[in-house]
């Protein structure tokens, strides 16, 4: 039976991240950054695309028990068997050069058997290494790629799987440790880290870490947890956040609709800089806005919805006919295309963003105000052509409401900006007349009268899950019965199982593909936003209980979430959903509890 997506959890270095499901065994691991090639693969295939287990001899389902050791990203990992009880300790420790993966056993009670098996398939699980001992390690090469495991218990290498095993017991109070090393294979063999060591200091600075969080109110132990996830999914040296660590987990079990989501979007800056400074993490914020200023340097025409960890460009798309996919979900994707697609909607994610971190009080760079003026030039021309929306559609292009409310909204910072710098140079009254015409047009094209509601694009009938951010980005107020009207329509329309749809996939081809997908996870905590927002704060607190209710065992949500089968969907743990999970906490509990 395969695993769920909730069946796993999260340990990273800020510069990659490994999935390890509840059988202790280690199933995606990209090395050494976040969109580089999987060793471990078996997540998106089979054994023999490489995994490594560790559990008790002869016990092939999950563990008794696990949870992250308190406000940190150290993964304890129990098991209860016949002859006594063990643990597993993992742990990404932060690196000096070389990406480490740690994993300590320690007995507990009696006296376990373990067993570890371990299968280095580099390039996605299309190639097996040489694998050979080296100074009492074993050394797996293939091209580019090494790494070296060094095991305080006895590993053999069997030649009939390809794969690395170790056989050990372990008794109460006694400790045994292995670490995987990655490292160019041209280069000599890397420093060695301490596991002992190695896991102390990771306990302390991760607690040491989420002391800084201000927010005090309730559902605290889901905010820090989303919060270091949030911390996990960055890049460190670039201040880049990945959507996802994963890529190709389906948004439909056995569909198509399967992307690869280890990139950074822009969609995601305005709320992820919010959160950072509201939280508690204002040079979190800081990184993050200065990633966000290299990236989109250059022509305005060429900004892009998302980029590479350091802000590459070129993602180029392709498909890995190899690996069968999660739950045989095919086809498995790396890049994504979508990187190529007009969205204005970004356009007011930057400027939001930029316009929010003068305001936090974040040194403003010398050339940030140049950028953010050639962005509105190039919107003042540009705004009334379609595109394909905040969702990337591959449907063909239209005009989005939302994308032309953040045409607003890129305007409307921009006006304001000027308005509380009068030093900076721009023609305020050109972009106040802008910023009123593209108002007036949503206001007449986009809204349908007959129902009061704002619809996904100009004439349509159908909705948008986007269309609720409407009073938060202060295009109307939350008083306005458009508004109003707006949020009680996507509820009744896109509403499943009490959670939201972000739009309907049944009744039209805006998208372009084939199948389902589940409740979008984000939206529905865009619906707790503008209900508290509208007055409906007991509606909104209730939605918000059920949704921190949705993440697995050890805190973490996907992207998706489906109702009917009660699993998550897509990829995982998804940044986007973390962010609105730790939002619409400040927004209904941080007013009066935040330090």
């Amino acid at each position: 039976m395969h695993p769920r997506i909730d069946d796993y959890a999260l340990i990273g270095d800020e510069q990659t991240a490994a999935l390890i499901g509840r059988d202790g065994s280690v199933d995606w691991l990209c090395l050494p950054r976040f969109d580089s090639a999987a060793c471990f693969a078996r997540l998106l295939g089979d054994e023999e695309n490489g995994y490594w287990r560790i559990a008790p001899k002869g016990v092939e389902g999950p563990c008794t028990r696990r949870a992250y050791r308190p406000d940190t990203l150290v993964l304890d990992t129990e098991w209860e068997t016949g002859e006594g009880a063990v643990r597993v300790t993992d742990l990404m420790p932060q690196r000096d050069r070389a990406p480490d993966l740690v994993r300590v056993v320690e007995g507990l009670r009696g006296r376990v058997t373990m067993h570890s098996t371990l299968k280095i398939r580099f390039d996605y699980g299309s190639i097996v290494p040489w694998v050979r001992k080296s100074g009492g390690q074993r050394v797996a090469v293939a091209g580019p790629d090494s790494v070296w495991l060094r095991s305080e218990p006895e590993v053999h290498t069997w030649g009939k799987d390809f794969g690395t095993h170790a056989e050990f017991t372990v008794e109460e109070g006694e400790k045994v440790a292995f670490v995987l090393t990655w490292h160019p294979s041209h280069e000599a063999r890397p420093k060695a880290v301490d596991p002992h060591k190695a896991l102390h200091s990771s306990v302390h600075d991760w607690q040491k870490w989420a002391r800084r969080c201000h927010y005090r109110g309730p559902y605290r132990d889901a905010v820090v947890r989303s919060l270091i996830t949030l911390k996990a999914l960055t890049y460190r040296p670039t201040g880049g956040i990945v959507a996802a660590p994963t890529t190709s987990l389906p948004e439909e079990p056995g569909g198509v609709r399967n992307w690869d989501y280890r990139y950074c979007w822009l969609r995601d800056s305005t709320l992820t800089l919010n959160v950072g400074l509201s939280a508690g993490y204002r040079e979190e914020a800081e990184a993050w806005r200065d990633w966000l200023l290299r990236a989109v340097a250059g022509d305005p025409a060429d900004l892009q919805i998302m980029y590479g960890l350091a802000g590459e460009r070129r993602l180029p798309e392709c498909e890995l006919p190899w690996l069968s996919g999660f739950a045989g979900s095919r086809p498995v994707r790396i890049g994504n295309a979508a990187v190529d697609q007009l969205q204005l909607d970004v356009y007011g994610e930057v400027m939001d963003s930029l316009y929010l971190a003068r305001r936090a009080g974040l040194p403003a760079k010398p050339h940030m105000w140049n950028i953010q003026a050639s962005l509105i030039e190039w919107l003042r021309a540009a705004w009334r052509q379609p595109d394909e929306g905040l969702w990337e559609v591959r449907g063909g292009r239209r005009q989005f409401v939302h994308s032309k409310v953040m045409v607003w909204v890129a305007v409307d910072r921009a006006v304001r900006t000027l308005e509380e710098n009068p030093e900076l140079p721009g023609d305020l009254e050109r972009w106040r007349a802008l910023r009123d015409a593209v108002h007036r047009e949503v206001c007449e094209r986009g809204f349908d009268p007959k129902r009061n509601t704002f619809t996904q694009y100009y004439g349509s009938r159908e909705l948008d899950a986007a269309l609720l951010l409407m009073p938060r980005v202060g295009f109307l107020p939350p008083d306005d019965p458009r508004v109003t009207g707006t949020i009680d329509a996507v509820r009744e329309e896109l509403g499943q199982g009490g959670l939201l749809r972000r739009y309907s996939t049944d009744r039209t081809a805006v998208d372009g593909l084939p199948g389902d997908e589940g409740t979008f996870l984000v939206c529905s905590f865009w619906l707790a936003d503008a209900l508290h927002m509208t007055g409906r704060g007991k509606e909104a607190r209730e939605l918000f209980d059920r949704l921190v209710g949705l993440a697995n065992d050890v805190g973490l949500l996907s992207e998706e979430y489906d109702p009917v089968q009660r699993r998550q969907l897509g990829n995982f743990p998804q940044a986007f959903s973390h962010v609105g999970l730790v939002h619409t906490a400040l927004a209904l509990f941080g007013h009066d509890e935040a330090g």
